[in-house]
């Protein structure tokens, strides 16, 4: 070995981080058994801090720019080497350089579904999946709870257990939640707030911070999606009056498609009346005086029906029979051969 290959190898005058991998969260300087010069040039890139550790003990901590090494620039390091007067020979410390951009594009998702309590729904299950981005903002306690004297550390060796950190805690943030899983599942961006804000305590136990959380998709149950489909038919539906009115339309169509003609729409007729007899009859209040509409139709009948003494027969209303069966015309409701047949016996029993 030559003498400029064994100086090389003994005095170090540069140090720097020249990285190409995003992936590399921290990497550390090769020292071997080179020692670091007096007056030695440290630089550090955007995105980057770099860490003198003497004895495993962090030292002097650097951010962007460029420095010469001198006991100004190495406080920290002069008070534990007790550099008082200043230091003109070479030394040996351990540098780490630690990547503080954003990790960003990090996938998150449930493998198994997780139970969460609700407020409305009380206890449901559901699938999730998304994406999150963190970045290293505290590099002293990303060292010692992490990294340690590695020689280097990727992000893939850390993103499973902040995986798993995200799925146990999107339990208890979605339980402690005021807000009903309903209103959450409708705002995905409201439902991830929620979560990161449960998870930011976690992230900065590690030196972390979670810079951005968002939730791409929600599975629920199917017990909880029936009930959210009743629900959503019971707001379509709206004024029960009108619906019963849309039945009893529905009603006449299909029966005057089907077998049986005007007799299938008298019977779905008939159908959709008494459905809506029952159902204003169910929506009067328990102990009302009110008398149903069915009272109400026998009473009429009653008095309306002829007694054995004095006979009176009514005239049918041919006219609105009439208008009204060239209306079920007019809206397709019928057809032709069955409006031309019931005339024709309606205007049959006018001429009787």
């Amino acid at each position: 070995m030559g003498l400029r290959s064994f100086i090389k190898k003994q005095f170090i005058d540069a140090i720097e981080w020249d990285w190409q991998d995003d992936d590399v969260l921290m990497w550390k300087f090769p020292m071997a058994d080179n020692e670091i010069q007096n007056g030695a040039t440290l630089t550090v890139r955007d995105g980057q801090v770099a860490v003198f550790v003497n004895e495993g003990q962090i030292a002097d901590v650097f951010t962007a720019g460029r420095y010469t090494l001198t006991t100004e620039t190495l406080p920290v390091m002069t008070n534990l080497r007790n550099w008082r007067m200043g230091f003109d020979s070479p030394f040996k410390s351990d540098v780490l350089f630690f990547s503080t951009r954003l990790q960003q594009g990090r996938k998150w998702g449930t493998t198994q579904p997780v139970t969460v309590r609700d407020s409305e729904f009380g206890m449901v299950r559901l699938r999730a999946f998304g994406m999150y981005s963190y970045k290293i903002n505290d590099v002293t306690q990303f060292y010692q709870t992490i990294t340690g004297m590695n020689d280097n550390y990727r992000a893939e060796q850390i993103e499973p257990q902040l995986r798993n950190l995200i799925v146990s805690d999107l339990a208890s943030g979605l339980g402690q939640s005021e807000i009903a899983f309903i209103d959450l599942a409708a705002n995905q961006g409201l439902m991830a707030e929620e979560i990161r804000k449960e998870l930011q305590p976690d992230f900065a136990k590690y030196g972390l911070s979670l810079e951005s959380f968002v939730v791409e998709n929600v599975s629920l149950p199917d017990e909880l999606q029936k009930t959210l489909d009743k629900r959503i038919s019971m707001g379509m539906i709206g004024d029960i009056n009108e619906y019963t009115r849309y039945q009893t339309a529905e009603a006449i169509q299909h029966a005057a498609k089907n077998e049986g003609g005007m007799a299938g729409i008298g019977a779905g007729l008939g159908m959709g009346m008494n459905m809506g007899q029952v159902m204003s009859e169910a929506m009067q209040p328990r102990g009302s005086n009110m008398p149903s509409q069915n009272q109400q139709a026998n009473q009429q009948s009653n008095q309306q029906q002829p007694s054995t003494t004095q006979p009176q027969a009514a005239e049918p209303d041919f006219m609105a029979r009439l208008t009204q069966l060239k209306t079920l015309l007019d809206q397709g409701l019928i057809s032709q051969e069955d409006y031309d047949e019931t005339k024709a016996k309606i205007l049959a029993q006018l001429s009787k």
